[in-house]
């Protein structure tokens, strides 16, 4: 699957409109920014861009934007934190509309070197591809807007939605480029490229609460990875399948069987599928869920009482997976191993992260959860990579064609 895609790099940008479709869907607090790391993540690119003379469109959705328009969920803050960063005015299209005369109009007058970003693309109504629904037509206008297109919203690039692969289709009828953008080029050079052709031993570590929203990725790593290790909530259902009683632990029933399947599967291809030996126990789950004052006992996989819960991973546990880590060369995580964010149940986490910042292995975080708790525990700078998109690093890994990276140019 070695992708090979035209990014921003392959073609000269000077005095054309380019069309960036960014991934600033920030957290927002009362209108101040809370966390600008999607931001300067879009920094690479769009500098790029300014210094080659290009016009400098950007594009980006923000929220879910269920009750239609809201100056809550306005770009504006991020056009103003954009200009700070770029040392340059970045001009704000407020039109609702995203596409109309305001936005026409200001392209229109742009300079080489100019930089404008559109309203949030979801305020257009549903960015979805569906013609009544206005997708093909809003990806229509968008691409008259322009005369080169690069995406770089790693995050939306599983969505097929108008701004991230549609708009291709308009950009290149009128003979532009299509292009992706320094981010996601990152993307596909870690995800997708080492994935496909990992240095190995290539270990895959899959954790968070649902069997459910890993069964692809697990069936898939199980084919290409050596050793596959599981933690987390998902845990308990493999478990389960091994004829353990897990107490009050998250389970799926309907599940059983086919964690049952995967580790015949594991047997039957030599690989090795790595299970919680121990676990840490609560009574009940945390409210809130940061509470500290709970307690804990820490009892064997097999050994789970029936009115406790698994909420981490066991200390022996921590140490069978440390030193299946230690011999990598390529690592990629996705997924807590416990209640993290509850600092009572953050030992494993914290200790496959410690891990993965000691080996000299290729080491990518699959975005989530798993990247809030490496920058959390502050080993964020010890990953060779960590994914921007939770949802999208994951259909990634499933080897999935994800439409915002396929919707670029090949070289």
């Amino acid at each position: 699957m070695a992708l090979n895609k035209k990014s921003v790099d392959d073609f000269n940008a000077k005095g054309r409109r380019v069309l960036v479709r960014c991934d600033f869907n920030v957290p927002l607090k009362e209108g101040k920014i809370t966390d600008e790391t999607r931001i300067k993540a879009a920094l690479p690119t769009i500098q790029k861009l300014v210094n080659d003379g290009a016009k400098v469109i950007l594009c980006s959705h923000l929220g879910k934007v269920k009750n239609g328009p809201n100056e809550g969920e306005s770009l504006a803050p991020v056009a103003e934190r954009l200009s700070e960063k770029l040392g340059k005015d970045v001009k704000f299209i407020k039109d609702y509309n995203v596409t109309g005369a305001d936005a026409t109009a200001a392209v229109a007058a742009m300079n080489d070197g100019d930089v404008i970003l559109l309203q949030n693309t979801r305020f257009r109504g549903k960015e979805e591809t569906k013609p009544e629904e206005a997708g093909t037509k809003f990806a229509e206008e968008l691409a008259e807007l322009c005369d080169d297109y690069v995406c770089d919203a790693f995050g939306s690039a599983h969505r097929a939605h108008a701004s991230v692969s549609v708009v291709t289709e308009y950009v290149r009828k009128k003979g532009g480029n299509c292009a992706v953008g320094y981010l996601m080029q990152k993307e596909i050079d870690f995800l997708g490229n080492a994935v496909e052709e990992p240095v190995r031993p290539f270990v895959a570590i899959l954790g968070g609460a649902k069997v459910a929203d890993k069964l692809n990725v697990i069936n898939t790593l199980l084919d290409k990875c050596d050793t596959l290790i599981i933690g987390g909530g998902m845990a308990y259902t493999f478990l389960k399948a091994k004829g353990y009683e897990v107490g009050k632990s998250l389970l799926d029933e309907t599940k059983v069987d086919y964690c049952k399947e995967m580790m015949e599967k594991a047997e039957k291809n030599g690989k090795k599928l790595l299970l919680p030996v121990d676990t840490i126990c609560i009574d009940e789950f945390p409210d809130p869920i940061d509470k500290a004052d709970i307690a804990t006992c820490s009892v064997d996989a097999d050994k789970i009482p029936a009115d406790k819960e698994g909420a981490d991973i066991g200390p022996k546990t921590v140490a069978l997976y440390e030193e299946a880590v230690k011999s990598a060369k390529t690592v990629v995580w996705n997924g807590p191993m416990g209640v993290f964010e509850n600092p009572v149940l953050a030992a494993g986490t914290k200790a496959v992260a410690k891990a993965l910042s000691e080996t000299d292995a290729t080491t990518i975080i699959g975005g989530g959860d798993s990247a809030a708790a490496v920058n959390q525990l502050g080993y964020a700078d010890k990953m060779s990579h960590i994914s921007t998109g939770g949802g999208a690093s994951l259909e990634f890994l499933e080897g999935k064609k994800l439409p915002g990276v396929y919707a670029a140019d090949d070289k």
